[in-house]
């Protein structure tokens, strides 16, 4: 008998389990007619009122990267349907892009990536001398300086930091967010100059066609044989770090997996609830950024959710230990020790 092809419309309907043998290639989605092909297209309306008529293309994929040479990108599965962010969240701790907003940060990224290939803007000499060479290898880690002014802010974990090119492509998205107000944000920061930079770019490419115009894809969802499961597996393993081993080990000491009580709270929302406290409070005694100090509760935010940690019965007791653990990991960040922020 021949074996009948789960997907293609119903995979929603399956539990977890049942959905994670469906190879990828099953699941038949498509941009059109999604959410995400709204907000392409509001990626595209900001690009035209910028002047800029070159619209990137893009083609879904198992996660969000530009390739060399394609002026497009990549955009990820998972954003496409709600069961298929739970999924994501469940097992690598959030979804990059999980919401509008995220989501339209993320494409003005990622477009900028497209239009540095479109343009062959790494080539020019200014383009070299304000970001540095694109050609630099990306390093495995990078050690931010949360204090800097030279890079704009815009995705989470000074991206901008990482590699000349992700330096540009912060500075680019800034640039194209409507009312950004980057002239009078960034006014007296050394980034004010690249953002210059891009500035003088973007008007310099208007009414030009681009060099490069390919239009395929790269390794799209289409051709993914193996299934969810494999996926997974490989991403986890990927992504799994020393240091994030020791530091589920620390939060499965703080908080537990074994409910107690009805209506027992999880850690990742107590945590949630207390993040202002722990913000003002760690940052004042440590003399940090209040925006380091949230970068490092949330991401213990994500790995709490990810194991499913439940509050002890003595809360006060786990909060203080929480709160060391939060000064300790914020103290190693700011010696630039760590956390070490994976690209």
């Amino acid at each position: 008998m021949k074996r009948r092809r789960q997907g293609r419309g119903d995979w929603h309907r399956l539990d977890d389990e049942r959905l994670l043998d469906l190879r990828m290639s099953d699941l038949g989605l498509r941009i059109e007619g999604s959410p995400v092909e709204r907000q392409v297209e509001r990626l595209y309306r900001e690009l035209e009122a910028r002047g800029i008529d070159f619209r990137p293309h893009c083609w879904i994929a198992e996660e969000w990267f530009s390739a060399d040479g394609v002026p497009g990108f990549a955009v990820p599965f998972y954003v496409f349907h709600p069961r298929l962010k739970n999924l994501q969240r469940r097992f690598m701790g959030e979804v990059e892009g999980g919401n509008a907003r995220a989501l339209m940060r993320i494409l003005r990224h990622e477009a900028a990536h497209a239009i540095d290939t479109a343009y062959r803007l790494r080539r020019r000499k200014k383009w070299r001398e304000t970001f540095g060479y694109a050609s630099t290898p990306y390093p495995e880690y990078y050690r931010p300086r949360p204090g800097s002014r030279r890079f704009v802010q815009h995705l989470g974990n000074w991206y901008a930091q990482s590699h000349p090119t992700e330096d540009f492509a912060e500075t680019f998205a800034v640039w194209l967010t409507p009312r950004s107000n980057w002239r009078s944000r960034y006014a007296g920061w050394p980034a004010i100059h690249k953002l210059n930079c891009v500035d003088e770019f973007m008007r310099e490419i208007r009414g030009q066609r681009p060099v490069v115009r390919a239009r395929h894809h790269v390794e799209p969802l289409r051709h993914a044989r193996w299934t969810l499961r494999e996926h997974y597996r490989r991403m986890v393993q990927h992504y799994r770090t020393d240091d994030a081993e020791r530091m589920d080990r620390i939060l499965g000491r703080v908080f537990t997996l074994t409910r107690s009580r009805r209506g027992q709270a999880t850690a990742a929302q107590r945590l949630r609830e207390e993040l202002p406290v722990f913000r003002r409070r760690i940052a004042r005694r440590l003399g940090a950024s209040e925006y380091l100090v949230q970068e490092v509760v949330e991401h213990l935010i994500w790995r709490c959710y990810a194991h499913g940690l439940l509050v002890r019965d003595d809360w006060r007791i786990s909060r203080r230990r929480v709160e060391r653990f939060i000064m300790a990991l914020v103290r190693r960040a700011m010696r630039n020790a760590g956390p070490k922020l994976a690209l």
